[in-house]
């Protein structure tokens, strides 16, 4: 199929199927963007870094997953940023971009480095679901959120964000996390709704992530929901350790332990205790060995301000995955709890 004509046909063809349609792209739907082919790459690396391939005979230095094996990381994205940074969409990004977004086109497959896809997507106004995990379900990798984006919010977080004197930077990459995509398919499943991700530094104290999310309490009023997702207790580690576990076993000792005393704290308004809970909460190592999963809390709470939390409902899966959910700000304590 390498005729213009061909690829209008095929557009034409996809916009009158059922939707189910596979997209699988290569290097070729980038190079007229400015990233170079795989054997551009090649000869790049071999003029540049020669020395490094020492260990390669002549064959191997034409494979790109073997030169490309010979750099460490750094020297990798010093090959690479440029292309990336330098790079501008086609219409062959725009086209499946366009696709996707009417619903034609169900999932794209692709080894390219670039997110010149994402960017066609943002600039229709619409996300595109990541899948940032492995080894599950290969049906997990089949769920789509294509919920419109929000790059006027976008310039309204930044704003606040500067005046309380954070750090912002605004990217136009579309894309939702399964952190974000997972709670918003039960909540809102008719993803009509705009979406704006928010990320940050993963060293950020639990304190400054709360003056991150009081940054951004005046959005309440104007109609921003601010979501924090994540998990209240989460060691797959030690869920998983010997073999799957069953997913309606019992509480363990320490997930309850911790999330009681999590309850206990929110409800109180004692936020000194919470930015400190690594120290004083019992079993806090434990229960987060890291703490990505747990951060988002603090923001969504600094947004809703230094009044008590309500936790509206708990559960637990694995014995040891707390779920549990909480509102924030002085609306909270109207909200019924939920079973």
């Amino acid at each position: 199929m390498s005729t213009t004509v061909d690829l209008r046909r095929l557009i034409g063809d996809l916009r009158e199927a059922d939707g189910n349609a596979t997209f699988v792209i290569g290097a070729g739907a980038s190079i007229s963007a400015g990233i170079p082919s795989a054997a551009k790459l090649v000869e790049e690396v071999c003029s540049k870094y020669g020395h490094r391939l020492d260990r390669l005979s002549e064959s191997e230095r034409t494979i790109y997953g073997r030169v490309m094996g010979c750099l460490d990381p750094g020297q990798r994205e010093k090959l690479i940023s440029p292309y990336l940074e330098g790079a501008k969409l086609n219409w062959g990004h725009l086209a499946l971009a366009s696709l996707i977004a009417e619903g034609k086109v169900k999932r794209v497959l692709t080894f390219n480095f670039d997110l010149l896809l994402e960017k066609a997507l943002a600039v229709l106004g619409r996300h595109v679901a990541v899948y940032d995990f492995g080894g599950f379900d290969p049906r997990l990798y089949t769920l789509r959120y294509d919920a419109p984006g929000a790059p006027e919010l976008a310039l309204r977080v930044e704003g606040l964000l500067h005046a309380a004197g954070l750090p912002a930077h605004r990217v136009d990459e579309g894309g939702l996390d399964h952190g974000i995509w997972t709670p918003l398919r039960y909540l809102l499943p008719d993803a009509d709704l705009p979406v704006l991700p928010l990320a940050w530094p993963p060293d950020w104290t639990p304190a400054r992530l709360f003056a991150l999310g009081a940054a951004l309490a005046p959005l309440a009023a104007e109609g921003v929901l601010i979501v924090g997702s994540g998990s209240i207790t989460h060691n797959l580690r030690r869920v998983f350790a010997g073999g799957r576990m069953n997913v309606d076993q019992p509480a363990t000792p320490e997930s309850t332990a911790f999330r009681d005393w999590f309850a206990a704290r929110a409800e109180a308004g004692d936020w000194d205790a919470l930015f400190d809970y690594r120290a004083q909460a019992p079993h806090a190592v434990l229960m987060h060995p890291t703490d990505e999963h747990l951060l988002s809390f603090f923001v969504a709470a600094g947004a809703g301000g230094r009044v008590p939390a309500r936790r509206i409902h708990q559960s637990f899966e694995y014995g040891d995955l707390g779920m549990d959910a909480y509102a924030f700000g002085p609306q909270a304590a109207v909200l019924p709890v939920i079973g």
